[in-house]
Protein backbone atom coordinates (compact mmCIF):
# COMPACT_ATOMS: atom_id res chain seq x y z
CA UNK A 1 0.00 0.00 0.00
CA UNK A 2 1.43 3.90 -0.87
CA UNK A 3 2.20 5.44 2.04
CA UNK A 4 1.88 9.39 1.23
CA UNK A 5 2.63 12.29 3.34
CA UNK A 6 0.80 15.14 3.37
CA UNK A 7 1.79 18.81 4.09
CA UNK A 8 1.01 22.79 3.31
CA UNK A 9 1.75 26.17 3.75
CA UNK A 10 -2.07 27.14 4.94
CA UNK A 11 -1.67 25.31 7.86
CA UNK A 12 -2.75 22.20 9.65
CA UNK A 13 -6.83 23.08 9.97
CA UNK A 14 -6.93 24.02 6.08
CA UNK A 15 -10.00 23.39 4.22
CA UNK A 16 -7.84 22.33 1.53
CA UNK A 17 -5.33 20.31 3.21
CA UNK A 18 -8.06 18.12 5.04
CA UNK A 19 -9.94 18.07 1.31
CA UNK A 20 -7.02 16.81 -0.15
CA UNK A 21 -6.82 13.61 3.17
CA UNK A 22 -10.25 13.01 2.42
CA UNK A 23 -9.95 12.58 -1.56
CA UNK A 24 -7.07 10.56 -0.84
CA UNK A 25 -8.87 7.43 0.62
CA UNK A 26 -8.30 4.16 -0.13
CA UNK A 27 -5.38 4.75 -2.39
CA UNK A 28 -3.00 4.37 0.31
CA UNK A 29 -1.91 5.27 3.90
CA UNK A 30 -2.04 8.88 4.68
CA UNK A 31 0.02 11.04 7.20
CA UNK A 32 -0.02 14.55 8.33
CA UNK A 33 2.51 16.43 9.75
CA UNK A 34 1.59 20.26 8.76
CA UNK A 35 2.71 24.21 10.12
CA UNK A 36 0.51 24.91 13.17
CA UNK A 37 -0.29 28.22 11.37
CA UNK A 38 -0.59 29.98 7.76
CA UNK A 39 3.10 29.22 6.86
CA UNK A 40 2.12 31.20 3.03
CA UNK A 41 5.53 32.70 1.57
CA UNK A 42 7.78 31.02 3.27
CA UNK A 43 9.71 28.84 0.61
CA UNK A 44 12.07 26.42 1.25
CA UNK A 45 12.91 27.86 4.62
CA UNK A 46 14.14 26.00 7.73
CA UNK A 47 13.53 26.82 11.53
CA UNK A 48 17.55 26.57 12.23
CA UNK A 49 17.54 28.70 15.60
CA UNK A 50 15.11 27.00 18.36
CA UNK A 51 13.80 23.54 18.54
CA UNK A 52 10.46 22.60 16.65
CA UNK A 53 7.93 20.94 18.77
CA UNK A 54 4.82 18.68 17.29
CA UNK A 55 1.38 18.55 18.43
CA UNK A 56 -0.66 15.32 17.76
CA UNK A 57 -4.13 16.58 17.00
CA UNK A 58 -7.55 15.05 17.57
CA UNK A 59 -8.03 14.38 13.90
CA UNK A 60 -4.68 12.66 13.51
CA UNK A 61 -2.56 15.23 12.07
CA UNK A 62 0.18 16.44 13.50
CA UNK A 63 1.07 20.02 13.43
CA UNK A 64 4.54 21.61 13.61
CA UNK A 65 5.50 24.99 14.97
CA UNK A 66 7.59 25.49 12.06
CA UNK A 67 7.67 26.12 8.51
CA UNK A 68 6.75 23.85 5.57
CA UNK A 69 9.90 22.50 5.00
CA UNK A 70 10.49 22.26 8.72
CA UNK A 71 7.47 19.71 8.36
CA UNK A 72 8.32 17.40 6.13
CA UNK A 73 11.90 17.42 6.75
CA UNK A 74 11.22 16.47 10.39
CA UNK A 75 8.95 13.67 9.45
CA UNK A 76 10.93 11.97 7.02
CA UNK A 77 14.32 12.38 8.84
CA UNK A 78 13.01 11.78 12.62
CA UNK A 79 9.33 11.12 13.16
CA UNK A 80 8.48 8.37 10.46
CA UNK A 81 9.51 4.72 11.15
CA UNK A 82 9.23 4.27 7.88
CA UNK A 83 9.84 6.40 4.89
CA UNK A 84 6.73 7.33 2.43
CA UNK A 85 6.29 6.55 -1.46
CA UNK A 86 5.59 9.93 -2.04
CA UNK A 87 5.01 13.34 -0.62
CA UNK A 88 1.81 15.87 -1.37
CA UNK A 89 1.79 18.97 -0.29
CA UNK A 90 -1.33 21.11 -0.65
CA UNK A 91 -3.97 21.88 -1.76
CA UNK A 92 -2.81 25.67 -1.25
CA UNK A 93 -5.91 28.08 -1.31
CA UNK A 94 -4.88 29.68 -4.41
CA UNK A 95 -2.71 29.08 -7.50
CA UNK A 96 1.21 29.21 -7.60
CA UNK A 97 1.99 29.86 -11.09
CA UNK A 98 5.13 31.07 -12.33
CA UNK A 99 7.41 33.15 -10.39
CA UNK A 100 5.01 31.99 -7.09
CA UNK A 101 6.95 29.08 -7.04
CA UNK A 102 10.09 30.98 -5.84
CA UNK A 103 8.24 32.21 -2.71
CA UNK A 104 5.22 29.35 -1.95
CA UNK A 105 5.81 27.11 0.81
CA UNK A 106 3.50 24.37 -0.74
CA UNK A 107 6.41 24.48 -3.24
CA UNK A 108 8.57 24.17 -0.48
CA UNK A 109 7.29 21.30 1.64
CA UNK A 110 7.28 19.39 -1.72
CA UNK A 111 11.13 20.32 -2.58
CA UNK A 112 12.01 19.26 0.65
CA UNK A 113 10.94 15.83 0.04
CA UNK A 114 12.37 15.54 -3.17
CA UNK A 115 16.06 16.55 -1.57
CA UNK A 116 15.18 13.70 1.06
CA UNK A 117 14.68 11.38 -2.44
CA UNK A 118 11.50 11.18 -2.51
CA UNK A 119 8.55 11.81 -5.36
CA UNK A 120 6.73 14.96 -4.72
CA UNK A 121 3.71 16.72 -5.88
CA UNK A 122 3.14 20.17 -5.13
CA UNK A 123 -0.75 20.94 -5.94
CA UNK A 124 -2.61 24.12 -5.93
CA UNK A 125 -6.37 25.21 -6.57
CA UNK A 126 -6.90 28.56 -8.83
CA UNK A 127 -10.00 29.29 -6.43
CA UNK A 128 -10.58 28.91 -3.08
CA UNK A 129 -14.35 28.08 -3.21
CA UNK A 130 -15.33 24.25 -1.74
CA UNK A 131 -15.60 23.23 -5.41
CA UNK A 132 -12.24 24.23 -6.13
CA UNK A 133 -10.75 21.92 -3.75
CA UNK A 134 -12.98 18.92 -4.68
CA UNK A 135 -11.63 19.80 -8.06
CA UNK A 136 -8.18 19.54 -7.13
CA UNK A 137 -8.64 16.49 -4.37
CA UNK A 138 -9.74 14.62 -7.58
CA UNK A 139 -6.85 15.21 -10.18
CA UNK A 140 -4.95 14.12 -7.45
CA UNK A 141 -5.92 11.26 -6.77
CA UNK A 142 -6.01 10.03 -10.98
CA UNK A 143 -2.40 11.55 -10.80
CA UNK A 144 -1.60 9.25 -7.40
CA UNK A 145 -2.93 6.30 -9.16
CA UNK A 146 -0.98 6.10 -11.88
CA UNK A 147 2.36 7.59 -9.83
CA UNK A 148 4.33 4.28 -9.41
CA UNK A 149 4.61 4.44 -13.63
CA UNK A 150 6.26 7.89 -13.95
CA UNK A 151 9.95 7.57 -13.14
CA UNK A 152 10.73 11.22 -12.64
CA UNK A 153 14.85 12.57 -13.03
CA UNK A 154 16.68 12.86 -9.75
CA UNK A 155 15.83 16.11 -8.03
CA UNK A 156 12.48 16.82 -10.19
CA UNK A 157 9.37 17.25 -8.39
CA UNK A 158 6.16 18.24 -10.11
CA UNK A 159 4.07 21.58 -9.59
CA UNK A 160 0.36 20.86 -10.42
CA UNK A 161 -2.56 24.10 -10.59
CA UNK A 162 -5.80 23.03 -10.83
CA UNK A 163 -8.39 25.86 -12.53
CA UNK A 164 -11.02 27.11 -10.56
CA UNK A 165 -13.74 24.84 -11.98
CA UNK A 166 -15.81 21.48 -11.76
CA UNK A 167 -13.99 18.17 -12.19
CA UNK A 168 -16.57 17.72 -15.11
CA UNK A 169 -15.62 20.57 -16.88
CA UNK A 170 -12.01 20.34 -16.54
CA UNK A 171 -10.39 20.45 -20.33
CA UNK A 172 -7.65 17.99 -19.55
CA UNK A 173 -4.18 17.91 -18.40
CA UNK A 174 -1.63 19.91 -20.21
CA UNK A 175 2.17 19.88 -19.74
CA UNK A 176 3.39 23.07 -19.13
CA UNK A 177 6.36 25.66 -18.42
CA UNK A 178 6.48 28.54 -15.85
CA UNK A 179 4.88 31.66 -17.31
CA UNK A 180 6.17 34.75 -15.61
CA UNK A 181 4.39 38.18 -13.91
CA UNK A 182 5.28 41.27 -14.05
CA UNK A 183 7.67 43.36 -11.25
CA UNK A 184 5.36 43.11 -8.10
CA UNK A 185 3.55 47.05 -7.69
CA UNK A 186 5.29 48.69 -4.39
CA UNK A 187 4.36 48.01 -1.02
CA UNK A 188 2.06 49.86 0.93
CA UNK A 189 2.98 52.25 3.37
CA UNK A 190 0.98 52.50 6.65
CA UNK A 191 1.86 54.37 10.19
CA UNK A 192 0.64 52.13 13.23
CA UNK A 193 -1.10 53.02 16.29
CA UNK A 194 2.18 55.32 17.28
CA UNK A 195 2.35 56.81 14.54
CA UNK A 196 5.49 55.11 13.02
CA UNK A 197 5.69 54.04 9.47
CA UNK A 198 5.29 50.38 8.04
CA UNK A 199 4.78 48.71 5.35
CA UNK A 200 2.43 45.78 3.37
CA UNK A 201 4.05 43.54 0.78
CA UNK A 202 1.59 44.42 -2.55
CA UNK A 203 0.35 41.61 -4.33
CA UNK A 204 1.96 39.91 -6.86
CA UNK A 205 2.74 41.55 -10.23
CA UNK A 206 0.53 40.93 -13.52
CA UNK A 207 1.12 38.12 -15.64
CA UNK A 208 3.70 39.21 -18.58
CA UNK A 209 4.70 35.89 -20.17
CA UNK A 210 1.11 33.58 -20.36
CA UNK A 211 1.49 32.38 -23.60
CA UNK A 212 0.72 29.16 -25.23
CA UNK A 213 2.66 26.95 -23.04
CA UNK A 214 2.72 28.47 -20.15
CA UNK A 215 0.85 27.64 -16.48
CA UNK A 216 -1.10 30.62 -16.84
CA UNK A 217 -2.15 29.84 -20.11
CA UNK A 218 -3.33 26.21 -19.37
CA UNK A 219 -5.43 27.58 -16.49
CA UNK A 220 -6.85 30.30 -18.30
CA UNK A 221 -8.24 27.70 -20.92
CA UNK A 222 -9.71 25.52 -18.36
CA UNK A 223 -6.71 23.02 -18.06
CA UNK A 224 -4.93 21.33 -14.90
CA UNK A 225 -1.45 22.80 -15.42
CA UNK A 226 1.65 20.40 -14.61
CA UNK A 227 4.75 21.66 -14.88
CA UNK A 228 8.02 20.11 -13.96
CA UNK A 229 10.20 22.10 -11.59
CA UNK A 230 13.80 21.58 -10.46
CA UNK A 231 16.19 22.44 -7.82
CA UNK A 232 19.37 22.83 -9.93
CA UNK A 233 19.01 26.47 -10.69
CA UNK A 234 22.52 26.80 -12.39
CA UNK A 235 22.24 28.34 -15.72
CA UNK A 236 23.69 25.76 -17.40
CA UNK A 237 23.92 27.97 -21.12
CA UNK A 238 25.78 30.44 -19.34
CA UNK A 239 28.54 28.41 -17.98
CA UNK A 240 30.83 29.05 -20.97
CA UNK A 241 30.25 32.68 -21.41
CA UNK A 242 31.24 33.01 -17.75
CA UNK A 243 34.40 30.91 -18.01
CA UNK A 244 35.46 33.32 -20.86
CA UNK A 245 34.65 36.74 -19.27
CA UNK A 246 36.88 35.11 -15.81
CA UNK A 247 39.64 34.15 -18.62
CA UNK A 248 39.38 30.15 -17.06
Amino acid sequence: MMRILLSNDDGVAASGLATLYNSLEGIGERIVYAPDRNSSGLSSSLTLGRPLRVTEHSNGFYSVDGTPADCVHLAVNALLENEPDVVVSGINHGANLGDDVLYSGTVGAALEGRFMGLPAIAVSACGKSEQSFLTAGRVVRDLLLRFESLSLPLGTLLNVNVPDLSYEQIKGLAVTRLGHRERAEKPVKVLDPRGKPAYWIAPVGKEQDAGEGTDFHAIAKGFVSVTPLQYDQTHHATLSQLSDWLGS
